[in-house]
């Protein structure tokens, strides 16, 4: 690690309110990728009749525990739990219900409030809202994450070719990305709805479309300021080609902007999605989605934990990126690392 390199690190390590918000990040991120250990409707392991079985990778029928039907086995069944007792036991996620299982031995209506059982309570439909968290804010951060790297990418490359060839290329670039700009989003988003079935792939390409113009300013700037320094010029008279020197001596100085961006582009892309999938324009129907809870807790005013639950996920995951963020802009910033 350079020196440099290192004083950055320490000037990170030194905003505790940063550092801290990036490893309560990081460990809610690995909780929500291990969600099917977490919370599930299915046991880990099951130790029966002398055998090993694996429900949370493969299903097994009825019959397979002594039961009467070759169906898939349903495991909250007391029938099929008092079978599997009687010969072996079964090892449970500390949360027995998955994003989509329906809690039937409730006895109140739902919504229901929160319990021992369901601990923030059931939506309108009877499913566990902690488990609907987990698997929600998974779904978010992997699309905030594969949003943001994607747009980066793009608008890296965008805003490198602009600045480092200047001229006509810029200039063309640049009204471009002003007519690009003003497109109507929503109503293009709209439209792609009415037309094709809403997805992860389908949402991520048509929000890339807009997304990846936040860099190039930046990116452009740092090359356009960068490609009459003299390393650049004796890159050049030494014959180096240009796309050697853009990535090897350029491309490196514009990171430190790009790196400084990266936390506040994934927070807009999290609040993309949520914000979609309240206005029912995101992924289908009975995925599980920050936005969806949101929506949920509208609907059922009656029912407080719903929207109360959401409000607080999604202030606090914000909170945390934006917290990071700063963190990172400051490490980066020469007048604080003197």
């Amino acid at each position: 690690m350079t020196p440099l390199a290192r004083r950055r690190l320490d000037a990170f390590r030194r905003n505790r309110r940063g550092w801290v918000s990036l490893w309560i990040f990081l460990a809610l991120f690995a909780i929500t990728l291990a969600a099917e250990l977490v919370a599930n409707d299915r046991p880990i392991v099951v130790r029966y009749d002398d055998a090993w079985y694996f429900p949370i990778l493969r299903n097994y029928p009825e019959t397979t525990f002594g039961g009467d039907f070759k169906t898939w086995a349903e495991y909250r069944d007391p029938y099929v739990a008092a079978k599997i007792a009687e010969k072996g036991w079964a090892l449970w996620p500390v949360i027995r219900f998955a994003d989509d299982t329906i809690n039937y031995d409730r006895i109140r209506p739902h919504p229901a409030p929160p319990d021992g059982e369901n601990l923030l309570g059931t939506d309108d439909q009877g499913r566990d809202v902690l488990a609907r968290l987990i698997y929600g804010l998974r779904l978010s951060l992997l699309f905030g994450l594969s949003l943001t790297v994607v747009s980066t990418v793009i608008g890296i490359g965008a805003g490198a070719v602009q600045g480092y060839f200047g001229g006509k290329i810029d200039m063309v670039g640049q009204r471009f990305l002003e007519i690009w700009g003003g497109l109507p989003q929503l109503l293009i988003l709209i439209i792609v709805a009415s037309m094709i079935a809403p997805g992860f792939w389908t949402l991520l390409a048509v929000l890339v479309l807009f997304s990846w113009t936040s860099l190039v300013g930046v990116v452009r700037a740092e090359f356009l300021r960068a490609r009459n320094f003299d390393y650049v010029r004796a890159a050049k008279a030494l014959g180096m080609d240009d796309g050697r020197i853009m990535i090897r001596h350029v491309l490196p100085n514009a990171m430190v902007a790009t790196l400084t961006f990266m936390p506040f582009i994934l927070n807009g892309s999290i609040v993309s999605l949520t914000a979609l999938d309240f206005l029912g324009l995101g992924l289908p129907p009975g995925s599980p989605s920050l936005g969806e809870l949101l929506a949920q807790g509208k609907a059922n005013l009656h029912a407080p934990w719903l929207g109360v639950t959401g409000f607080i996920v999604v202030a606090a995951l914000l909170s945390l990126l934006i917290f990071v963020g700063e963190a990172v802009r400051d490490a980066f910033d020469p007048r604080k690392n003197a």
